[in-house]
């Protein structure tokens, strides 16, 4: 990635489901590690599953979050790629509207959870790839580990409700899925 930009990624709503991924998803931004996309489907999609789950947290919270977002990764909301939808076949029916989205930005890979929903065939046909967010984030510590680390300290820093330590921030995203991404974390910080 040194001296070109970064990747375009397209971000999937099974990554920013999870309040603390989505947090690394964006310290990696702000950190011009990628160049994070999304749209208002998706947001409404992750806000909407929070919503149904967890009656913890308010709509005034996550859109609160969502505002954040938008406003702080730039040219990160996707629009106008509806278009593109109807002539688009996967799986399930209902996440076309994220391949499109990321056809529109030019989005080299979405990054989901749902690997199973996005073939490889199709998606190579529009030049994307999906990619787990351990797989992603790895090829993130490939290119530039320290920025990496930084990032993930930068985010360990900001945990004050609740605090979370660097080695409960790891096992949390271990629970997420970042098995390869924590253990390559784990040998780079010496812990």
């Amino acid at each position: 990635m040194s001296g070109a930009s970064p990747l375009i990624a397209f971000l999937d709503a099974s990554v920013l489901y999870p309040a603390q991924l989505r947090n690394f998803l964006m310290h990696l931004a702000r950190r011009d590690l990628l160049q994070a996309r999304w749209s208002t489907h998706v947001h409404n999609e992750w806000i909407e599953a929070l919503l149904r789950n967890r009656p913890d947290l308010t709509a005034t919270q996550l859109y609160r979050t969502r505002r954040l977002m938008n406003e702080h990764i730039d040219d990160a909301l996707v629009n106008g790629y509806e278009h593109i939808i109807g002539r688009l076949s996967l799986p399930d029916a209902n996440d076309r509207h994220v391949l499109a989205a990321a056809i529109h930005c030019g989005a080299g890979v979405i990054v989901t959870v749902n690997l199973r929903d996005f073939p490889a065939d199709v998606l190579a046909r529009h030049g994307v790839e999906a990619l787990h967010p351990d797989g992603f984030i790895r090829g993130l510590l490939n290119e530039g580990p320290d920025n990496v680390v930084a990032a993930f300290r930068a985010q360990q820093a900001t945990l004050k409700n609740p605090p979370l330590s660097m080695d409960q921030l790891l096992a949390l995203f271990e629970r997420y899925g970042l098995v390869e991404t924590v253990s390559e974390l784990r040998r780079l910080m010496g812990s």
